[in-house]
């Protein structure tokens, strides 16, 4: 284990992207933490536009925060030291411990990481402090071995902190046996090592079926089953990773709802886990529409979600004519609201004079709002809480941007944070945009905004909603995976 780190740690690797380890991590630090032991969550990399702000005024991957609260404790930039935020054309913005630190291609990060992993270890090593259990989530597939020298996500970091590793493999998606078996192959004998067992996650049917393939997998690879976990149905009411999430199930309708939102997927969208608490409501549809299809002429409110690469996603929707709709949309006098990236699209222009997230340069917005953005290389990072202006109503969130917006339908902003407003809204009122993430989080907003839609009050306290379903996963997971085995193999 590396120097100075005597908690018991374990890591999940994943037999490929999208396996289920991160919900698998919060179900067994929820489990854990149940005991009565301090679990802390890791990831060495993450790479996604779903992002969480910290109490310090760092950001982490989405999935970190989740698992902290899974854990009962704040999220911190220790818990995922980087974090890799793909913007297009440019690469991805690269945040070191909570920070920005530029902006770096493919190629350019792989000559980058070897640098990166004693920040990586450091991080390690104060959320170890004090810890009874840290249980760290890979990245991608440990089997991607052309990227194994310099690599700080996978068997690169558990070779640096000395960690034994669980293989998860996903059987919904089909041919596990060969995924769990290709991957052990594919790994070097001193990787191969610090194998001590497999998961199997998202299994439909009857898992006595499976029996026959752990004895087949054994002979194999000479590894255990410690536990063949069921599909887990509340997983959609929880924060998902990352974009990929948005494609299983298919992109579409959530529900049957009378009132419909409908929200253009963008390329890059960025914290869409916004829209979380929509889709649990029972009178919404959230209709995530895909590149090729229209926006529904029938949408109660269209949602511009927020955006990692705000001049690229906005020339997308213009290529989709999704503006064609937009406009159409606000004919018929339906309303527009926007978040973030998506709020300044919705204005006369976004500049980006440095190349902040793209070439620089300048685009003409939807011109929606009376409101102009330049982007700045300053990164606003903060909670905040107020209030809806028009109803009153509290709203927590946090902000996570670059630039500034201002025109003359600031001077109607959405929202109030003490002296500060935040946000525009057209002279009708019809449209209008705002900074504030997590903002239908707040359920006497949520309540009040979609009862103007004309949906029927539901009584939804969304925190406690996710809080249930944490406790539902610990139990989901802890029925399926011998716990006091994993427990072990963590101390050993």
């Amino acid at each position: 284990m590396a120097t100075g780190i005597r908690a018991p740690v374990l890591m999940l690797q994943g037999t490929g992207s999208d396996v289920g380890k991160s919900l698998l991590v919060a179900g067994l630090a929820r489990a854990f933490t149940r005991r009565g032991l301090k679990v802390r969550p890791f990831k060495p990399q993450n790479m996604s536009n779903n992002a969480a702000v910290t109490e310090d005024g760092g950001e982490i991957g989405r999935a970190q925060a989740l698992q902290a609260r899974a854990c009962g404790i704040k999220p911190t930039v220790d818990m995922n030291p980087v974090l890799l935020k793909p913007q297009g054309a440019a690469g991805a913005q690269i945040i070191v411990q909570g920070r920005v630190e530029g902006q770096a291609g493919a190629r350019d990060y792989q000559a980058l990481k070897p640098r990166l992993l004693p920040r990586v270890l450091d991080s390690f090593a104060r959320l170890a402090d004090g810890a009874d259990l840290i249980l760290v989530e890979g990245a991608g597939s440990p089997a991607e071995i052309n990227l194994r020298v310099g690599d700080i996500a996978n068997m690169g970091f558990a070779e640096a902190a000395d960690v034994p590793v669980l293989l998860v493999g996903d059987i919904d998606r089909g041919g596990v046996l060969a995924s769990l078996v290709g991957t052990h192959e594919l790994l070097a004998a001193g990787d191969r090592k610090r194998l001590k067992g497999y998961v199997i996650n998202k299994f439909r049917g009857d898992p006595a079926l499976f029996t026959p393939a752990i004895t087949m997998i054994r002979d194999r690879i000479g590894l255990d089953c410690l536990g063949v976990v069921p599909w887990f149905d509340g997983a959609g009411a929880l924060p998902a990773e990352d974009s990929v999430a948005l494609e299983h199930p298919p992109v579409g309708r959530n529900g049957h709802g009378s009132v419909t939102i409908a929200v253009p997927r963008l390329p890059h969208i960025a914290n869409f886990d916004d829209l979380d608490p929509l889709k649990t409501e029972p009178d919404v549809a959230v209709n995530i529409v895909a590149p090729g299809r229209a926006l529904p002429a029938d949408a109660d409110l269209i949602l511009l979600p927020g955006s990692k690469a705000t001049r690229a996603d906005l020339a997308a929707l213009i290529a989709q004519g999704w503006d064609v709709d937009i406009r159409a949309h606000v004919r018929r006098g339906r309303p527009v609201l926007g978040l973030c990236g998506g709020y300044q699209m919705l204005g006369r222009s976004i500049a980006d004079p440095a190349g902040s997230e793209g070439p620089a340069g300048s685009s003409a917005g939807l011109g929606l709002l009376d409101v102009e953005t330049v982007l700045t290389g300053n990164k606003t990072l903060q909670e905040s809480a107020g209030t809806h202006i028009a109803s009153g109503a509290a709203v927590r969130g946090y902000e996570i941007h670059l630039g500034r917006t201002e025109g003359p339908d600031c001077a109607r902003p959405l929202l109030r944070f003490g002296e500060r407003g935040d946000g525009a809204t057209s002279a009708d009122g019809r449209i209008a945009g705002c900074y504030l993430h997590g903002l239908f989080g707040s359920d006497a907003f949520r309540a009040a905004y979609l009862a103007g839609l004309g949906a029927r009050a539901s009584g939804l306290v969304f925190e406690a909603a996710i809080e249930a379903t944490l406790d539902r996963l610990a139990d989901h997971v802890g029925r399926a995976i011998d716990l006091d085995r994993v427990l072990a193999l963590a101390r050993d």
